[in-house]
């Protein structure tokens, strides 16, 4: 009998194999004394087992540069910077000189205070610290004890599925792509380090799945879904020809791709969609621009603080937002401003400790409240302007106050720019993301002080629901098709028509062709998508007409349950939609 697990999303695509599990942790350490006169022996071999990790992780650091890109090699300095701070370097060697402990003994025992003072908090970022420093742990302590390290992965045999409670960036880089076909976890999150490196590497993962590590056996026969976040172990025969079915069309529209890609977003009935992509990292434009997009609908930002001791420059920040504007010349290109708090927190910036991150100090709030940060932020902004259709968004704004003061912010940052003769687009658009309730019922008056509208549908939902999205207990309570996330999309898209500014939509809704047939219906016409989704929704695109798309969204509007909902989109969808696979792909509660 097969077992499903439901985690979260981490990196898109499918895999089926064999589980291997891989034993990645703390080795166990002697309780050793050092006699006085070895002390001074012992601090140095602890820094030469120091200065042997930082030069591994320097090694790992360039190499996965010259493979992915600078940024993502960048994502190595939080455990290079970790094994030369005072508080792991002194601290350590105090206990070996006060306390006579051995070096692994006193490494251990200082990390693993350091392990306790930063778990007081729950917040991803600084979960992704504590996998930074576990990762720190095993290689230095595996150093001392004499054993091989354990970042060095033997070649794997035949096709297989990684398991693990977690992993770091420098196991996923050192993952054996001929051989390993996907990876699954119980602990992650989308914006942790190690997965943006596998969304580079095109490797499915699915992050957040509770107990995997436990229940997965060596050898055990598994299929992953990084799109929907699935795993099922032991499949039957039911699962194994729902799931070879599915790649069996994902195989087609790869074949399809070049001509796809080629071919113009329109449907049956003459009306063009706008395609973007979403970027995490500035190395996925040319894989968005190789699967057909348009533009980029949402280009994530935290990319440039995660993990980071310091604030990025405004030149750094600027040759950055440059690089994307060029790299899509004929498109515009959607730069959303610093969304810290919540779940992304640099290290750099003391953030609270708060029971309700999510709606505590984040995103619009913690820039206004910290200009040091987004001063420079917006003046590279606007210099990146005169290179391609730029365009500024500022999340989670509830309030007018809020894009009130970001303009007076942008004036006084472009009159900075004219003093000093630097160029900018005088045309500049600046635009709010939908993201709340508060936001959708006050469109109106958003609407007087923006240029645009992007509906980020994933924490629209989950506001509207009061369902946590990364909390895969509650992951059958979130449901983009529930009839009041429904009729906020219909708000906004009647708004931003009567105000004459374009309303588009970059959360996960728009990469699921139910999802993208409602919104079209809505004359929601610009949708942003991760890069794998593109080709398939472009097709879908080009399969339905705005006639029935527009038929099925009024139904759905006086549908009274989700159930309701996603029968009236299943049937203006037609042929365009396997209907038989849907519930499997996307899971909506109440549905087959």
């Amino acid at each position: 009998m097969s077992t499903v697990l439901d985690g979260s999303p981490g990196s898109e695509g499918m895999a089926a194999g064999t589980i291997f599990r891989l034993e990645w942790g703390v080795p166990v350490v002697p309780h050793r004394s050092i006699g006085k006169g070895h002390l001074a022996e012992e601090v140095d071999r602890f820094e030469s087992a120091l200065e042997w990790a930082r030069s591994r992780l320097v090694e790992d650091k360039a190499a996965t540069a010259e493979r992915l890109g600078e940024v993502e090699g960048r994502i190595f300095d939080p455990q290079i910077l970790m094994l030369q701070d005072p508080e792991v370097v002194d601290g350590t060697a105090g206990y070996i000189r006060e306390n006579r402990l051995s070096a692994e003994w006193a490494f251990e025992l200082r990390m693993l205070e350091l392990r306790a003072m930063w778990s007081r908090t729950s917040h991803p970022m600084v979960l992704d610290r504590l996998n930074d420093l576990e990762d720190v742990m095993i290689r230095v302590l595996h150093r001392l004890l004499g054993k091989n390290d354990p970042a060095d992965l033997v070649a794997l045999d035949g096709d297989v599925i990684v398991v693990a409670p977690n992993l770091t960036p420098s196991l996923a880089v050192k993952l054996d792509l001929e051989n390993v076909r996907g990876v699954a976890t119980d602990h992650g999150t989308r914006t942790a380090h190690w997965v943006m490196i596998a969304r580079s590497l095109e490797l499915p993962a699915v992050v957040g799945l509770g107990n995997v590590s436990k229940k997965a056996q060596d050898g055990q026969p598994a299929m992953l879904d990084g799109r929907i976040g699935r795993v099922v172990l032991d499949p039957d025969d039911t699962d194994q020809a729902t799931f070879q079915a599915r790649r069996a069309r994902i195989s087609e529209w790869e074949k399809e791709i070049a001509v796809v890609t080629a071919l113009e977003p329109v449907t049956l009935d003459g009306q063009h969609v706008e395609l973007r992509v979403n970027l995490d990292l500035p190395g996925e434009s040319a894989q968005a621009l190789a699967h057909g997009a348009d533009g980029v609908g949402l280009f994530r930002t935290e990319f440039l603080v995660a993990g980071r001791n310091s604030m990025p420059s405004e030149e750094e920040q600027y040759q950055v937002y440059r690089a994307a504007a060029e790299a899509f010349p004929q498109g515009a290109v959607y730069i959303r401003t610093f969304d810290l708090g919540g779940d992304k927190f640099p290290m750099f910036l003391h953030m609270p400790q708060e029971e309700n991150p999510f709606l505590g100090w984040r995103a619009v709030r913690v820039c206004l409240d910290r200009p040091d940060l987004f001063r420079p932020q917006l003046r590279a902004l606007l210099r990146a302007t005169p290179h391609g259709d730029v365009r500024i968004m500022i999340p989670l704004v509830n309030d007018v106050d809020e894009i009130r003061q970001v303009r007076e912010l942008l004036g006084e940052e472009a009159a900075g720019l004219e003093r000093d003769g630097i160029p900018y687009n005088r045309g500049y658009k600046l635009g709010v993301m939908i993201e709340t309730p508060a936001a959708a019922l006050d469109a109106a008056e958003l609407a007087r002080y923006s240029d645009f509208f992007s509906i980020g549908t994933n924490d629209l939902v989950q506001y509207t629901l009061a369902v946590d999205r990364t909390n895969t207990r509650l992951a059958r309570l979130y449901n983009p098709f529930h009839p009041a996330v429904v009729r906020q999309l219909h708000q906004v898209a009647r708004v931003g028509r009567a105000a004459g500014i374009e309303v588009s939509v970059c959360g996960e809704m728009a990469a699921n062709p139910l999802g993208a047939l409602l919104l079209l219906g809505l004359d929601i016409h610009a949708l942003s998508m991760a890069w794998p989704s593109i080709p398939e929704i472009k097709k879908f695109v080009r399969e339905v007409r705005m006639e029935d798309a527009r038929k099925a969204a009024r139904k759905a509007l006086a549908a009274p349950t989700s159930r309701d909902v996603i029968s009236c989109l299943v049937e203006g969808a037609g042929d365009a939609v396997d209907q038989d696979s849907f519930a499997v792909r996307w899971s909506m509660p109440g549905y087959a």
